[in-house]
């Protein structure tokens, strides 16, 4: 996709080590990195397009799914002969609790010993043109372009219980979507696919309903 270029190609970059080769094609797929036996996909948003190429290859292969969170964001409108109209700071920010948006579509790969993913808090900027062709939430704007400003953190998750940090020592047991939320600050559209993600690792499992809300325990 045009608008991942930029932080797509700006991350291999920065995250190649000497030795590592470039687009390779492994199993009838094309791999970012290639690190000894180690495959590295990078992916800048929806976990749905790469989710069968993930699945096969960590099937005989073992893989790392890197993944960047916009932890600053400056949005830059063009015109749509690219001369910059404005220049300015996103009021949101990003959080590594955020990774379940997209993480919610691919629990079951953290079943696989092979899996492993490293999320990537980044500073980038975003380039947006007024074309009327974009979302309604940018009221039409089109993103143009990311590119990578710098690395802030990192984070590994090299097995499905590195994701049980997520829950407060404070939780209590068994809880809810509601309490979870309530506990980490959180919507409960995130807090629903936080549970669904750990359900399907095997990491909490239902153990009952509190009116109409389940009820998990780990």
């Amino acid at each position: 996709m045009t608008n991942e270029r930029s932080l797509h190609s700006a991350i291999k970059s920065w995250y190649h080590l000497q030795g590592d080769r470039f687009e390779v094609k492994v199993d009838c797929y094309v791999v970012d990195i290639v690190r000894g036996d180690l495959l590295i996909e990078i992916q800048t948003e929806n976990f749905s397009a790469i989710r069968k190429k993930l699945r096969t290859l960590t099937k005989e292969h073992r893989v790392r799914l890197l993944y960047p969170i916009s932890l600053e964001k400056m949005i830059v409108n063009v015109t749509l002969s690219g001369e910059v109209l404005s220049r300015r700071r996103s009021p949101k920010r990003g959080r590594l609790i955020d990774l379940f948006y997209e993480l919610v579509r691919v629990p079951d790969l953290f079943n696989e010993d092979n899996f492993s993913m490293e999320v990537l808090m980044i500073k980038e900027e975003e380039v947006r043109c007024d074309d009327g062709r974009g979302s309604w939430k940018r009221r039409g704007a089109s993103i143009k372009d990311r590119k990578l400003i710098s690395i802030i953190e990192r984070a590994e998750f090299m097995n499905k219980t590195d994701f049980l940090k997520f829950l407060p020592e404070y939780l209590p047991q068994p809880f809810t979507n509601r309490s979870l939320a309530e506990s980490l600050d959180i919507s409960m559209v995130l807090s629903r696919k936080i549970t669904y993600s750990l359900r399907k690792m095997g990491l909490i499992r239902e153990v009952g309903k509190k009116g109409r809300m389940p009820l998990f325990e780990v």
